[in-house]
């Protein structure tokens, strides 16, 4: 069994990472020891290991959730799985766009420079009129 301490270092996180993912429902509430202190065991190392790989991997913690609830059923179809997945890459081409096009807003932008001086630099008298630049898309 291991505290807190011990548990969050081996997942190579913070304890209160440890704390929120079992307040937000993600890690099952541990035993208590006579001394009060959190005790986990291996699955719980597994399963925070498994939370935060999916965190590395850009997973909402609603979506975990739902992956946590689908990885007790193996039986089950994974379709579900495969669903989140395809929904989360739907979600990185569009920042992959919405980046793209910020990209190609501050190019255009830089190009317009004259290098003369602060009073007459382009680029601060684009940036003070948002109503006659393309950027007002990127916004969210």
């Amino acid at each position: 069994m291991f505290k807190i301490g011990r548990l969050a270092e081996l997942a190579d996180c913070q304890v209160v990472t440890v704390r929120f993912y079992e307040k937000e429902g993600l890690l099952e509430k541990p035993t208590r020891g006579d001394n009060g202190y959190r005790l986990y065991g291996p699955a719980d190392l597994e399963r925070l290991k498994f939370i935060r790989h999916c965190r590395d991997h850009g997973i909402a913690l609603s979506d975990i959730k739902e992956l946590l609830k689908l990885r007790q059923t193996p039986g089950e179809n994974c379709q579900p799985v495969d669903t989140i997945v395809s929904v989360l890459i739907g979600r990185l081409e569009e920042q992959l766009k919405s980046i793209e096009r910020l990209r190609e807003n501050l190019v255009n932008l830089k190009g317009q420079c004259r290098s003369g001086t602060i009073a007459d630099c382009s680029i601060l008298q684009k940036l003070s009129d948002p109503d006659n630049c393309s950027c007002g898309e990127i916004r969210e």
